[in-house]
């Protein structure tokens, strides 16, 4: 794979020197970044702090501080927080320009690290598993009119119609690097689409609404094989604006995990009257 998400441009005192390319550019905004490349550039940070071959994350909540910007430099850096023989918690943030010109935080992740054991004889997973990829339909919505932006980066195919009662089904992978020249392992993968549930899980009209989430928290109990992502998501909507996205995670083999993240909802102004 040629593209990329982020070039490495090097490291300073303010941690890992980062450059996004057009592939992070969000939906809602070219000025801003997808929640998914954000995420998993983060757990690439939690998976190489002082890694140990012998544990794994099991746990990774992100948290989206406000608009993470599309252009200019990002910085990202990872300490442990708590360390332990079987347990680990483990924290990355990742920084960019203020209004001041110095570097502030944008986004934070924090992670759970268990030590591995062989548990195969009891392994079971409870969630069904979609239909395969082979049943799933391209919904072409890269042909949607948008610039070059994150959706240009994958290949994201349905098993449910858009809006449907229900939630939704899709099978993704992305068909860009995370970062240049490097390949993604199977959690950064992972998580270079999980973000995409509250889509996924939406029966909202984008022309009319806006649905932005401020985080994912995922639970991830099998580390994931293959390519394909597949997500089975759906969102409830209070009457206050707020909403929460409830979602499971799969290989083509089987569930690996869960996700939930919390939804601002919002009318979309109208526009303007052409003159």
């Amino acid at each position: 794979m040629s593209d990329s998400y982020y070039e490495l441009i090097g490291d300073d005192t303010h941690g890992e020197k980062f450059r996004a390319t057009d592939l992070s550019r969000g939906t809602w905004s070219a000025t801003i970044q997808h929640g998914a490349p954000v995420s998993a550039l983060l757990v690439r940070a939690l998976e190489r702090c002082a890694a140990r071959d012998d544990t794994r994350l099991s746990r990774v909540v992100v948290d989206l501080l406000g608009p993470v910007p599309a252009d200019g430099d990002l910085w990202v850096r990872s300490r442990i927080e708590r360390g332990g023989r079987q347990i680990e918690l483990v924290t990355a943030e990742m920084l960019a320009p203020g209004p001041d010109g110095q570097p502030r935080p944008v986004a934070r992740a924090s992670g759970w690290r268990l030590q591995q054991l062989d548990t195969g004889a009891i392994a079971h997973a409870s969630t069904p598993l979609p239909r395969p990829v082979s049943e799933a339909r391209e919904r072409n919505m890269k042909a949607q009119g948008w610039d070059r932006n994150y959706v240009h980066s994958l290949e994201w195919l349905w098993l449910t119609e858009p809006l449907a009662p229900g939630g939704g089904e899709s099978w993704i992978r992305p068909i860009a690097d995370l970062v240049a020249g490097e390949a993604m392992t199977p959690l950064e993968r992972l998580f270079a689409v999980a973000d995409c549930a509250n889509g996924i899980g939406s029966t909202l009209d984008i022309s009319k609404w806006t649905f932005l989430n401020t985080d994912l928290a995922v639970h991830v109990f099998r580390v994931p094989a293959g390519d394909w992502i597949g997500i089975r998501a759906e969102t409830s909507y209070g009457p206050d604006g707020i909403g929460t996205t409830i979602g499971s995670l799969f290989d083509e083999t089987g569930a690996v995990g869960a996700i939930q993240q919390s939804v601002l909802v919002r009318p979309r102004p109208p526009k303007p009257p052409k003159v």
